[in-house]
């Protein structure tokens, strides 16, 4: 069971987080200080941190820099007011970690945080990545379903690496967005949309089952796995 420390300053708001982080099957502590959320994550080993940018005793960012002078790489989700995103959040995104403003809803939250989670685990790292029939060359750049190569644009390569390197798990339209994209989302786009047709319309053949599926109200998922009630192509 994944250890998650919120470090967050303001009671509501940390009660949210720990609340939806322990429906999602994380062991979640609390800390409602720089200073002493610092010296949690330096003495124990957490799976994640979430962490508030403005803070007493300590600002959010100057935690995770302190973090890793320490060389601790635990994943951190920065939740801030602050929408802007200056130089500092770029290097903390550059590096792995993610940034969340507020408000925020909860379930957008939670996915992110099991996105970290799951970055730490051994298969991102794969050169090869495999949903059922479909495979993806990492070093080639090059996908396949069935042995039969697909062509894909630069854009389309990438937001089906991300989703392949995410199997089985929802992802939010702002998640892909940034991730893809690099910058934040605009509601009021369809890009996504469009691209993902023109993916289903090149992975997808005659007779050959769907792996892109639509969470309704949510965003999308790949697998392999049986349809289910949440998920349509």
């Amino acid at each position: 069971m994944p250890r998650v420390l919120v470090i967050e300053d303001d009671e509501v708001t940390a009660r949210e987080i720990v609340a939806e982080l322990s429906v999602h099957g994380m062991t979640v502590e609390w800390s409602a200080d720089g200073r002493d959320g610092l010296a949690r994550a330096s003495a124990q080993a957490y799976d994640l941190i979430t962490l508030d940018r403005m803070l007493p005793g300590l600002e959010g960012i100057e935690v995770v820099e302190a973090l890793r002078r320490q060389q601790i790489d635990t994943p951190v989700l920065m939740i801030s007011a602050l929408s802007e995103v200056d130089d500092r959040i770029r290097g903390l995104r550059a590096g792995g970690d993610d940034y969340l403003t507020k408000p925020f809803a909860p379930d957008e939250m939670a996915a992110r945080a099991e996105v970290l989670l799951r970055r730490r685990q051994p298969q991102q790292h794969e050169t090869r990545l495999r949903v059922g029939e479909l495979e993806l060359d990492r070093v080639r750049h090059v996908a396949y379903r069935q042995g039969q190569p697909l062509t894909l644009q630069p854009t389309e390569y990438r937001l089906l690496e991300y989703l392949m390197r995410h199997s089985g798990q929802v992802l939010t339209r702002t998640m892909i967005f940034e991730a893809v994209w690099g910058f934040h989302f605009d509601p009021g786009t369809n890009v996504i949309d469009v691209h993902i047709g023109r993916l289903r319309r090149k992975i997808d053949g005659t007779g050959q089952a769907p792996l892109i599926r639509t969470v309704r109200g949510t965003g999308y998922m790949i697998t392999s796995a049986p349809q289910n009630a949440a998920a349509q192509p």
